[in-house]
């Protein structure tokens, strides 16, 4: 079996694409994940093929990656608009770190909105391997007619609902088709010594040859050809199913590939696993492609024994029991086996780095909405992120409560959808409580007395204590000078404990930082005197000090890497000064062409803001990783609000 994925931007026909392909042959079936990964097999010729249609949405780009990684090779649907080519960046990174060779197919040409080389243009912007015009349409008027191939020298004339009628190139079009012929054999010598010199002597090479030329250079992943076409209306299909057949590599060379990306040997490598998803009933469902022979059910495959093996369409055992390398199948009961992974006998290994997918943006709080589900929640996201490694489950610090980090808003919903559907759980969101802290801006000294009696042996102890500030980034200290036996030695432990917590929450109602306790002084009392005694005494008079030492609020400030094309640069930095943040910089990103990473520093509170301003600015292209940077000092109104809202108010 052969396989290919279809990726692109939202709208660029992607599903109708790979439905025309899928017509063309004499069966085809079609398998739906519920997270938005579509199979289709068919069969051409006695040739078995499968299509893996990824969801066009940047929050769905894992699925893409994903699928990349079990794919001998991809095709890039895009816009005919040469405004809408940045759209198509996201991919072309992905596909170049894979190395997966790809043909563009520029769809919609029946909707004229530009002019193709100023498509090609755009898009080479994006993409470090060369992009090479197969074919150049034929226009009547502003309408789009057929298209011509430039190796064959053939022209085709669009048929509606049947296949394209052979023609002689066009008066109109013969002009530009040698141009265009003229500029595809220079760039093809870039790449073949025999086609330069061929060219140097004035020398017409065959169309055979240059066949053979274009298809090796495409296996070798040294170019990337680009063909037109509308697969609403079935233009341009037969020819991109022609080079998918006659030009794309076989799976032996995908096994290789991944042998050379990893540690593992080719002979070993058994197959890849590339999608998971869970079903009612069923539980765990693992798309896997075998990329050698042998393996069954209970045969070991990464590590433990694999389970039944199915069809993804019927969910039926497969008719052979043994799939031939190529073969995709779903594995069920195989909890074991991760995604994405390489797989061999006896081992899952991790996939390679380009399959990380962009880092989480958005992060919410999970409530379900029954108390019942508040386990049964913890366990089913832990399944779920085994699954989709662009979602990330954590904690809320301090409340423990479920934080879940996604890519956005749609990311989010599929995921609510998933836990009611399929999990039966219930769940609201809401944003996650700021981490907010406070420190003092003066030093504060207080003498405070414990003193208690219950009968019996009491409770005293007396200390001096002085509170001061530190240095932003000092944290917390706690020093003594206390002579003469004042305060015995082993009491001193437990008051510098009783600091300790009385830093847990300050006057303002956060967690206190950056502050020193030195004890100074203090009485002490042969019976009543404690270690408890000590420490409650130091707790109070801490707090009684620190109410004393003007404290402020201090906010989280966050650096982020702002990965986005370069052509939206420029917008960033009003975008960023608009939430009251520093400009750090910007460089070129050197794995990516036509990308740039921008720093800077961000308030904590404006990163939701940032990630919408930041989506609705790059049309959802851009995307930030982000690390705390340190806190630092927030007044007046802002300050009052957060301190009304999550702080005293709330602290009673």
């Amino acid at each position: 079996m052969r396989c290919f994925t279809v990726v692109g931007p939202s709208q660029t026909g992607k599903s109708t694409l790979v439905e025309k392909l899928s017509a063309l042959g004499e069966s085809s079936r079609k398998v739906m994940s519920p997270y938005g990964l579509n199979v289709t097999e068919f069969e051409i010729g006695k040739e078995a093929w499968c299509a893996l249609d990824a969801p066009g949405a940047t929050e769905a780009l894992a699925h893409a990656q994903h699928a990349l990684l079990a794919s001998d090779a991809c095709v890039l649907c895009v816009s005919p608009a040469p405004e809408e080519a940045v759209l198509a960046a996201p991919y072309l990174k992905v596909i170049e770190a894979s190395g997966t060779p790809c043909i563009i197919f520029v769809n919609r040409m029946d909707e004229p909105r530009g002019r193709l080389r100023d498509v090609i243009a755009a898009l080479q912007d994006y993409s470090s391997h060369m992009l090479i015009l197969r074919q150049v349409p034929i226009r009547e008027g502003d309408r789009i007619v057929g298209s011509c191939d430039l190796i064959s020298e053939r022209a085709w004339r669009y048929r509606e609902g049947q296949t394209s009628a052979l023609i002689e190139i066009p008066d109109t079009a013969l002009e530009r088709e040698k141009e265009a012929r003229a500029e595809l054999l220079e760039h093809l010598s870039e790449f073949d010594d025999w086609l330069l010199e061929e060219l140097i002597e004035d020398r017409e090479p065959a169309s055979d040859t240059i066949y053979a030329i274009s298809s090796r250079l495409l296996r070798e992943n040294r170019i990337i050809p680009v063909l037109v076409g509308a697969a609403s209306h079935s233009n341009g299909i037969l020819r991109l199913m022609k080079a998918l057949r006659h030009e794309t590599p076989p799976v032996d060379m995908l096994r290789k590939r991944l042998g050379e990306a990893s540690n593992i040997t080719e002979t070993s490598l058994a197959a890849v696993s590339f999608h998971a998803y869970h079903r009612q009933n069923v539980g765990k469902t693992v798309l896997v492609r075998a990329l050698s022979g042998g393996i069954k059910q209970g045969a070991a495959l990464g590590g433990g024994g694999v389970g039944s093996l199915q069809d993804p369409a019927t969910g039926k055992p497969l008719a052979t029991g043994i799939p031939e390398p190529g073969t995709i199948f779903a594995a069920v009961k195989s909890d074991h086996l991760p995604v994405p992974a390489l797989l061999t006998a006896t081992a899952a290994s991790e996939a390679p780095d380009w399959t990380v997918p962009p880092t989480p943006m958005l992060e919410r709080i999970l409530v379900p909405d029954s108390e019942r589900d508040e386990t049964k929640l913890s366990g089913t996201l832990a399944k779920l992120a085994e699954t989709d490694r662009s979602l990330k489950v954590m904690q809320e610090e301090g409340t423990g409560a479920q934080l879940i980090c996604v890519q956005g808003p749609v990311h989010l919903r599929d995921l609510c959808k998933t836990l009611a559907d399929v999990f039966h759980v219930g769940v609201t969101d809401r944003p996650p409580s700021p981490t907010y802290r406070e420190t003092v801006l003066k030093p504060s000294d207080v003498h405070y007395r414990h003193r208690k009696q219950t009968g019996g042996a009491g409770q005293f102890a007396d200390v001096k204590l002085s509170v001061h500030p530190n240095e932003r980034g000092g944290g917390f200290s706690f020093n003594e000078t206390v002579k003469g036996g004042a305060v015995p030695r082993n009491f001193i432990p437990a008051i510098e404990a009783g600091a300790r917590e009385a830093m847990e929450k300050g006057p303002l109602g956060f967690q206190v930082i950056d502050v020193g306790v030195t004890l100074t002084d203090g009485q002490h009392h042969a019976v009543d005197s404690s270690e408890f005694a000590f420490r409650a005494a130091a707790k109070m008079g801490v707090r009684q000090a620190l109410s004393q030492a003007s404290a402020v609020l201090m906010q989280p400030v966050v650096r982020v890497e702002i990965h986005i094309p370069s052509i939206y640069s420029g917008s960033l930095v009003p975008i960023v000064s608009t939430y009251k943040g520093q400009v750090l910089g910007f460089d070129r990103d050197e794995a990516a062409k036509g990308w740039d990473v921008f720093r800077a520093l961000v308030p904590g509170a404006a990163l939701d803001e940032l990630a919408r301003a930041l989506r609705s600015a790059t049309q959802g292209i851009g995307y930030f990783s982000k690390s705390f940077d340190h806190f630092e000092e927030l007044y007046g109104k802002e300050a009052d609000a957060v301190i009304h809202a999550h702080g005293t108010a709330q602290a009673g």
